[in-house]
């Protein structure tokens, strides 16, 4: 029998276990290459791991809930494993025989009080094992309000009505290693969230695990660094002329847009290269530098989540070769297509809330960076402009920056020559600079 090990995937560089959200097969079902096993979160991101192989499942070693290390083998499948269709034949009727369900050795189906249920209300090999040893009704098991990925009933969820209906204490939830590095200290008073009260016509929607991610990441990164943010006007009728000249041929030459992110991200890469204390993290009382300028883009999913995918070795790029990486990048977000590393491993992050109208915001910064540029919309504005024949009044192209950054590292003089670097780039923009 040839076997072979679905492992917990590397998530990022500093990412170095994963949690299992949802478990989608069970022991004894015969998967394809490209089946979705499992759903898992990380202090960085969420994905689904599909089967990189055919075969039968013969093994899984962790359950939903669990936190496992990177590299360690979550699922074995056989390979040798023929398909139920190609086994089980009826050669008298010439039908095929639905595939016979295998059950692990904990599962007593013939006392089974529940099923797995439908696509819209789909239940895990663990959360009917919980239901059935406590002898949790069909009816029960489908008005517990799932919190797990789409809704699903997790097996946190089945474990805490179990203990609800014992009258038993809730069971919290586990602590990982990055909640312990951000919990308070002991005199530091702790926060605790008001309860919230459920009106007869409210309507209670569990997050799904990207948000969930970005819920934590935020909160933790309020409570870890002071966070202090700056604003800056500036004045980009250069660039907004050069770009409105330049798109239609760029678009036909290269094959892709050309944004404002891409002049953005030139001019951070540059400042980061002047300002090399903005391009660090904080680890307890050391400040790291760091070596190469990974700049992040904030991207608004169709579902209302965010991802940051993440353009490396920024500084090295040519204007087009940004370009090219932002179109990218951003298109394999919106349809969901991005890798682990492709949305790890950032130094520094852009947020363009100004793609909504915004003016300006106060952005959170992406922990454990020590910075994040917030873009405002682009406004026309008159202006008081100085020539030699006098004061004169035009009309000008205006945008507002906001720089958040931790004020454990950088102070308000470094922060706003960082920022003013960034705004005499953008506005000394000259349409002769070379694509």
């Amino acid at each position: 029998m040839a076997t072979f090990d679905i492992k917990m995937p590397k998530m990022g560089e500093s990412v170095t276990e994963g949690t299992i959200t949802v478990i989608n097969v069970r022991v004894g079902d015969f998967i394809e290459e490209d089946t979705d096993l499992f759903e898992i979160t990380s202090a960085k991101t969420a994905a689904t791991i599909p089967s990189p192989v055919a075969g039968k499942v013969i093994k899984i070693n962790y359950e939903e809930g669990d936190t496992v290390p990177i590299g360690l083998p979550i699922i074995v499948v056989d390979t040798d494993g023929e398909a139920p269709a190609v086994v089980i034949e009826d050669k008298g009727q010439g039908q095929t025989e639905a595939p016979k369900e295998v059950h692990t050795p904990t599962a007593d189906s013939s006392t089974a009080p529940v099923q797995r249920g439908s696509v819209e209300r789909w239940y895990s090999p663990v959360v009917l094992e919980r239901a059935k040893a406590a002898k949790v009704s069909q009816e029960e098991l489908d008005s517990i309000q799932g919190t797990g990925f789409g809704g699903r009933v997790s097996k946190a969820d089945i474990v805490r009505y179990i203990e609800q209906k014992k009258g038993a204490p809730t069971p919290t939830p586990r602590a990982t290693r990055s909640s312990t590095n951000a919990a308070p200290s002991p005199s530091r008073p702790q926060v605790t969230a008001p309860s919230i009260s459920i009106g007869a016509e409210d309507r209670v929607i569990p997050m799904d695990p990207i948000r969930r991610i970005i819920a934590d990441r935020m909160t933790q990164s309020v409570q870890i660094a002071p966070h202090v943010t700056s604003f800056l006007k500036v004045d980009i009728t250069d660039l907004v002329h050069w770009r409105e000249a330049e798109k239609d041929t760029f678009k036909k030459r290269e094959g892709f847009a050309l944004t404002y992110m891409t002049p953005v991200i030139e001019a951070v890469a540059h400042a980061l290269k002047a300002y090399p204390r903005i391009n660090a993290s904080v680890d307890g009382y050391n400040i790291i530098e760091r070596k190469h300028i990974h700049v992040g883009m904030a991207v608004a999913l169709p579902d209302g989540n965010l991802v940051v995918p993440v353009v490396r070795d920024a500084d090295r790029l040519s204007r087009t070769g940004l370009a090219e990486q932002v179109a990218q990048l951003a298109e394999k977000a919106r349809h969901n297509r991005l890798t682990a590393d492709e949305m790890t491993g950032s130094t520094f992050t852009i947020s363009n809330y100004g793609s909504s109208g915004t003016l300006f915001g106060t952005p959170i910064i992406n922990q454990p960076e020590a910075a994040i540029l917030g873009i405002g919309a682009i406004e026309k504005e008159p202006t008081i402009l100085e020539t030699e024949a006098g004061d004169v009044i035009a009309v000008r192209h205006k945008i507002y920056l906001s720089f958040s950054y931790d004020h454990r590292i950088i102070d308000g003089m470094l922060a706003g020559a960082f920022l003013q670097h960034v705004a005499h780039y953008l506005e000394d923009w000259k349409t002769n600079r070379g694509l």
